[in-house]
């Protein structure tokens, strides 16, 4: 089924550029890849020396990759696996991919634009030492402790949270906030389908657009790589939205091509944010199924923790402005309590945050570990993707055996394949232990929670994969003491009578399944 937008207009052979787009990067990528297997093959039989001074080099970089802290065991496996089978074929694949300048150029913009946002985020005041005087508060204010001090994401309160079960509910609350907007409108996502959802959003934007706020979007390149037509960005540009497309992809073999932006952020005047597993598509509010009914998540704060979420995309803004050497936007600029304090009652407290795979920081893994590690009664997880690595492996089986108990929701009705054959692969271990798994029968699980105890919960956009963990630019949103958690942990039980448990019968395989299962775990880092 063709679903176009009604909104935006289409050249006539606009599928055909995009195919032609889309073929000539895969096929240059190819090319290189070919020619990295030539050479290795041509420099193993006709240069002995050249051959041994190269194999020496993968041996270095083997050394090297070991030795990289900020990478998980099992992607330094995959990559000493490829150098195993071949140390000239993986290592001159290891020098075209991470050995350039990219990686560098955007660590170092990174750097140059984080001061000021950190500077910002501090506007409301500093929230954690109220935290840190509160009885029996112990996990939570290492956890924000480690947030704020570390990752340099400060903890607010005068701030109501809505937890939001279904891309429907998202929708619904963004679409009445979105018209209270005054100043700006903010939207940064990984994916925008055409469709009805699409339609109905550029026409509420261009009535605040005419009406002088100021409306911008961004979204990633892979994400909408054959949803839209090339000129998108322009076309919203002549509705008076301002747009860009996140790391375009290029035909060079390059690492930072992994580097998606994987967020989805709306942000109303600094007072009002949304995040969470919806993007921008009908399939999101189920106006058409694609993988049977889907099921997501996601969260809106309305107070001083939707400040957190806007710095995030301001931040992402003046990362692209940066790299274009075009003017920064001023944070305190957007702030929206400069003349009088925000009134919210405080509903526990509230932390918005971000993963960056360029600084090695780690946040989303560390955030999920730490709720993991400091559970006593209960953790409940959903998730669309179960490719663990040995951290949180081992932190779930360890929380189950000693008695916590660890249920985790994922899809029954897979939206790729390979993938859910790696995610059905952690079953029996996960089980063994006494983790209980449940498939959502319905249709595909996209939501992206966690809630221990009553006590603390995550919301967002990071999947339990390693894409999600330490290469995609995401967000979340943690909370302690707040009454969205009790919405949460209802919503998880909710969603579990509609899901089958998998026992360990059901989670048993045939031989040649759990010898493609094997394989695909190798290289599920990579993927």
């Amino acid at each position: 089924m063709e679903r176009r937008s009604t909104a935006i207009q289409y050249d006539k052979n606009w599928k055909r550029i995009i195919l032609r787009r889309r073929v000539l990067v895969i096929t240059a990528v190819a090319i290189q890849l070919f020619f990295i297997l030539a050479a290795a093959i041509g420099l193993h039989t006709l240069f002995r020396y050249v051959y041994w001074t190269l194999y020496a080099a993968g041996l270095v970089f083997g050394v090297r990759i070991i030795n990289r802290h900020e990478k998980p065991p099992a992607y330094k496996i995959t990559w000493i696996f490829l150098m195993l089978i071949s140390p000239i074929a993986g290592g001159l694949l290891y020098l075209a991919l991470y050995f350039q300048t990219n990686q560098r150029k955007y660590r170092a913009i990174i750097k140059e634009v984080l001061p000021k946002r950190v500077e910002a985020a501090f506007l409301p005041g500093d929230t954690l030492p109220e935290l840190r005087d509160q009885p029996s508060n112990e996990p939570g204010y290492l956890q924000a402790r480690f947030l704020q001090t570390y990752a340099q994401f400060p903890l607010y309160k005068h701030t109501r949270c809505e937890y939001l079960p279904s891309g429907e509910a998202f929708w619904e609350r963004a679409f009445e906030e979105m018209a209270k907007a005054e100043k700006y409108i903010f939207l940064e996502f990984f994916i925008v389908n055409p469709g009805y959802l699409l339609d109905q959003l550029l026409i509420v934007l261009e009535k605040k657009v005419k009406k002088g706020v100021d409306v911008r979007l961004i979204y990633d390149d892979i994400g909408c790589f054959m949803s839209l037509p090339n000129d998108f960005p322009a076309q919203l540009r002549q509705k008076g939205i301002r747009c860009f497309v996140f790391n375009r992809l290029s035909p060079a073999l390059s690492s930072i091509q992994n580097n998606r932006d994987h967020r989805k952020i709306i942000s109303i005047d600094g007072k009002t944010a949304f995040t969470g597993g919806v993007n921008i598509g009908d399939e999101y509010i189920n106006a058409y199924e694609k993988y049977g009914h889907w099921k997501d998540a996601g969260i809106m704060l309305n107070g001083e923790g939707a400040w957190g979420l806007t710095l995030i995309f301001l931040h992402m803004w003046n990362f692209e402005s940066e790299r274009k050497k075009t003017r920064h936007d001023r944070y305190a600029a957007f702030y929206p309590w400069t003349t009088e304090p925000c009134l919210v009652p405080s509903d526990g407290f509230v932390l918005p945050y971000s993963e960056n795979p360029i600084d090695g920081n780690n946040v989303g893994s560390q955030v999920y570990l730490q709720i993991i590690n400091t559970a006593r009664k209960y953790v409940y997880i959903n998730t669309p993707y179960l490719i663990l690595d040995d951290s949180i492996r081992l932190a779930l089986t360890l929380s189950a055996k000693t008695g916590v108990d660890v249920r985790i929701i994922t899809p029954h009705r897979p939206d790729k394949r390979a993938v859910h054959l790696i995610t059905r692969s952690y079953y029996c271990n996960l089980i063994e232990a006494g983790v209980r798994i449940f498939e959502y029968t319905r249709g595909f699980n996209h939501s992206k929670t966690f809630v221990a105890d009553d006590a603390v919960a995550t919301v967002g956009t990071m999947n339990l994969d390693f894409r999600s963990l330490y290469l995609h630019f995401e967000c979340g949103v943690w909370l302690y003491r707040a009454a969205a958690i009790r919405q949460i942990q209802d919503d998880f039980l909710a969603t579990q009578a509609q899901c089958e448990e998998i026992t360990p019968a059901s989670c048993e395989s045939s031989f040649l399944t759990r010898a493609v299962q094997d394989t695909l775990r190798i290289i599920a880092p990579l993927m």
